[in-house]
């Protein structure tokens, strides 16, 4: 894979299937290079192999797929993208809002249905009765965000800020545009979209009741709201009446789903005092509607449900979750009263969505030798393919499993990537970011530019990962750097006893927290490397509890109470004992791990006449190698292979 092979995945998202599972809508999401931008349709699947897929839609981002329950209907979320004008550039064509869209699923025009000035933000989700829709929109404040017309954003009146969160990365500012239900008319022509939630509070996540009559969602409607993490399940009627609260405090919570019976809510979440959420494993909890304390039907040593990202889904057998197990992503179904989760789905691969509707489960999966494809799980286990979206996409550079054991005895689980041809081949040690998150059995684009390059690339997941039980996440918790070192270090020289590694030619990189452990590494094993890559990194404690969106809680709770604990632990604290050459990518826009981390490196290196590049991404925020700009993507890559060219 080369860096201008970014255009050639193409991704398919959660499926939707309609009410006698014969059918999938699935969006399926590629890279578009020439606009510099990403480009989604939704296609159409027969479930039971009739005949192939079909292309649904044409829009230029379509995704959030939902089939109304009488099967008549989809709704669906689109960005409308501007027609460049001949002969411009078209990386210049804007795209505008996500709003939310609704056509006959047997095909014809698609009516759009919202026009909210700062667009759509959650898929929509079918009244039981197939005419209303509810999803989420975030309100701007009078004055902001364009409601002025003119009026730009430098001219608008200053924020006033009284709590801890007022932004995050990738989103932006978020006191002066709370997110709100809304529920609109879908059959309806012009209606007008009804706003059910009110006030300067967060709401998220709505489902319906089996009767129609109840809405739930997820909200911080609390005084402490923007001072701490919890949040509560809630639900009210359609218009808005009937507020009150299901949960009471003491929780994190995200996606609430109803039991078929309506009694009981299912909701992913954590029990939290509100400060302390880091390296937590997501549980199942379910609650009575009517109020009460919640139940945890799944294990934290056991199953980690990869919640908010993963969705669960209400089954009449039970409730469907993603859990992370060793790298992979399983799908279990566990009932309504807890017990033994049975596992439909596991092996080496990961499944990044499911829905269920009749008989039928449909999945989108991803593995080894693909980026993903819809398929739908048999009666007696086992998967069938349904679809080929990457079909003739190559090479795929193997992933081999290894287990390697700490110095303290302790298992460590990883993987090496290798190019082709006998080596010696050159070594890059990658590290992942969180601590909480996990490498796994899936292509990574990361991985495979680098083996294409000519080089082996080891990855794991040492303690402070996930995947593993909460035990192994939180083992980090305090001693972060020495930790994970050890375990790393261990995987690396497991991996170094192939032959075909060359031991003396081997760099270190990573984002984020794995840039964190790149700069630690190199200041306490940088015998070991040639050179680093530090990415969007923390570096420096102190800064980053004040001014990442996160910093106010993350900083104690992953490094320790005690400051000169959290000094000790802080890679900055160590950039004098570092002499290897540093390349050090940040992006403009960071609100995770601002910019001030890779400045302060950069300058302290600098200082001591340190080989240090910087390179800085404007406009971009810390999802820059993920979802940042294509062109931003492909030269962060090209810089990447430059730089070990240069010194491996």
């Amino acid at each position: 894979m080369q860096p201008s092979d970014l255009s050639l995945p193409r991704v398919p998202g959660t499926p939707t299937l309609t009410p006698d599972g014969a059918a999938a809508v699935v969006p399926v999401q590629r890279t578009d290079l020439e606009a510099d931008s990403y480009t989604s349709q939704l296609w159409l699947v027969p479930t039971d192999g009739s005949g192939p897929p079909r292309k649904l839609t044409q829009g230029w981002r379509d995704g959030d797929a939902a089939i109304s329950p009488d099967g008549k209907w989809l709704a669906f979320v689109r960005a409308v993208r501007e027609e460049p004008a001949r002969d411009a550039d078209p990386r210049t064509a804007k795209v505008g809002k996500p709003q939310l869209w609704v056509m006959p699923i047997d095909g014809g025009e698609a009516r759009r249905l919202t026009d909210h000035p700062l667009g759509v933000d959650r898929a929509p989700v079918w009244s039981p009765d197939s005419t209303r829709l509810v999803y989420t929109a975030r309100v701007p404040e009078d004055g902001r965000y364009g409601t002025v017309p003119g009026r730009g954003p430098e001219h608008e009146p200053p924020r006033r800020i009284t709590g801890f969160q007022y932004r995050v990365d990738g989103v932006g500012f978020l006191n002066d545009r709370r997110r709100h239900v809304f529920v609109v008319d879908a059959l309806a022509e012009a209606a007008e979209p009804v706003q059910v939630t009110e006030g300067d509070f967060d709401h998220g996540e709505p489902e319906w009741s089996p009767d129609g009559e109840l809405l739930a969602f997820a909200a911080a409607r609390h005084s402490g709201r923007d001072d701490d993490l919890i949040s509560d399940l809630w639900v009210s009627r359609p218009d808005g009446s009937g507020l009150r609260s299901v949960t009471n405090g003491g929780f994190r919570v995200w996606q609430p789903h109803f039991s078929p019976d309506g009694g009981t809510l299912f909701f992913v979440g954590i029990d939290c005092d509100g400060r302390h959420a880091v390296c937590r494993t997501n549980l199942l909890w379910s609650v009575p509607v009517s109020g009460g304390a919640p139940t945890a039907l799944t294990d934290p040593e056991r199953h980690g449900l990869t919640a908010p990202g993963g969705k669960i889904a209400v089954t009449p057998d039970g409730v469907l979750f993603l859990s992370e197990n060793r790298g992979a992503v399983d799908l279990l179904r566990i009932s309504f009263d807890g017990g033994e989760a049975e596992v439909l789905v596991d092996g080496e691969r990961q499944v990044l969505g499911a829905v269920a509707a009749g008989d039928v489960i449909a999945v989108t999966v991803a593995d080894p030798t693909t980026w993903g494809e819809l398929a739908v799980v048999e009666p007696g286990g086992g998967l069938r393919q349904l679809t080929d979206f990457n079909a003739g996409y190559a090479p795929v550079f193997a992933q081999e499993e290894v287990d390697a054991t700490a110095p303290d005895g302790y298992p460590v689980h990883g993987w090496v990537v290798r190019p082709a041809g006998d080596g010696p081949h050159p070594v890059l040690l990658m590290i992942h970011g969180g601590p909480f998150a996990q490498y796994g059995w899936g292509l990574f684009d990361e991985a495979q530019v680098y083996a294409g390059a000519g080089y082996a690339v080891v990855m794991g997941n040492p303690r402070g990962s996930s995947g593993y039980g909460e035990a192994h996440g939180r083992a980090v918790i305090g001693d972060v750097g020495e930790v994970s070192a050890t375990d790393l270090l261990a995987l690396l020289d497991t991996a170094l006893k192939a032959p075909d590694l060359d031991a003396s030619r081997i760099g270190v990189l990573g984002g984020s927290h794995g840039g964190f452990m790149t700069t630690w590494m190199a200041a306490h094993h940088g015998d070991r490397f040639s050179a680093a890559i530090s990415e969007r990194a923390v570096n420096a404690i102190d800064s980053f509890t004040g001014s990442s969106d996160i910093g106010y809680f993350f900083g104690e709770d992953l490094y320790g109470a005690d400051r000169a604990q959290r000094d000790r632990q802080s890679p900055l604290s160590h950039a004098d004992r570092i002499d290897i050459p540093m390349l050090i990518i940040h992006s403009e826009q960071d609100w995770r791990c601002p910019v001030e981390q890779a400045q302060r490196l950069y300058v302290a290196l600098k200082l001591r006449g340190v080989p240090v590049e910087f390179l800085l991404f404007p406009g971009e925020g810390h999802e820059l190698s993920r979802s940042g700009l294509p062109s931003h993507r492909v030269a962060r890559f090209e810089a990447i292979l430059e730089w070990w060219r240069r010194w491996l």
